[in-house]
């Protein structure tokens, strides 16, 4: 546990990332403890926020729980309270770096990709078997089996259904196709157009 003079001691040296939680009351000298969630908030910061609030303040406190507080503690209260209050809101934030961390590597292997297998990932997505895909494209169904090769061996995807997660957990499914190839589906009767990727 560290404490701080101020808020504003707080906030100097806060970095973004750090895990844990905070305990602010609602009043406090300089930079009040609601000002300082809104700051971590401007900031992106995922740190859990507990106030401890007087009575003549809950309603300030119950808004600070709208704007993403973690639990308000009126006080005076048992230093019990407080303390499962912090291990909870400890294991949330531990939650939440792991989340993040996890977000940012299944990201890190789709920007692995190429456009192209994108394009071929898009269509996997909407549930179009090879042929399908192969057409749409103009390419070939080796060449779209040869892609989704590519797509599950850089994104260590070791299923579709897998995969499908993966992308949904990272936040980079389009669901359109067309967003990425600005081509829509094409028709049973064309004829593939084999000219590789």
């Amino acid at each position: 546990m560290r404490t701080f003079a101020s808020a504003r001691a707080f906030l100097d040296s806060y970095r973004p990332g750090d895990e844990g939680c905070v305990i602010v009351d609602v009043r406090m000298p300089g930079m009040s403890g609601l000002e300082l969630q809104r700051k971590l908030a401007e900031s992106a910061s995922q740190l859990p926020i507990i106030i401890i609030t007087g009575h003549g303040d809950i309603h300030m406190a119950v808004d600070a729980m709208k704007a993403g507080a973690f639990d308000f503690i009126e006080k005076p209260f048992d230093d019990q309270l407080l303390l499962d209050l912090v291990q909870k809101a400890v294991e949330q934030s531990l939650a939440a770096s792991q989340d993040h961390a996890l977000r940012e590597e299944l990201a890190r292997r789709l920007d692995l990709l190429t456009p192209r297998e994108h394009e071929v990932l898009d269509l996997v997505m909407l549930g179009e078997p090879n042929k399908r895909i192969a057409l749409s494209l103009g390419i070939c169904e080796k060449t779209v089996e040869a892609h989704r090769a590519k797509v599950m061996e850089k994104t260590q995807a070791r299923s579709i259904a897998e995969l499908i997660k993966m992308v949904i957990a990272a936040g980079a499914d389009s669901g359109f196709p067309q967003s990425r190839s600005g081509k829509s589906p094409g028709h049973p009767w064309e004829a593939p157009n084999c000219r590789g990727c």
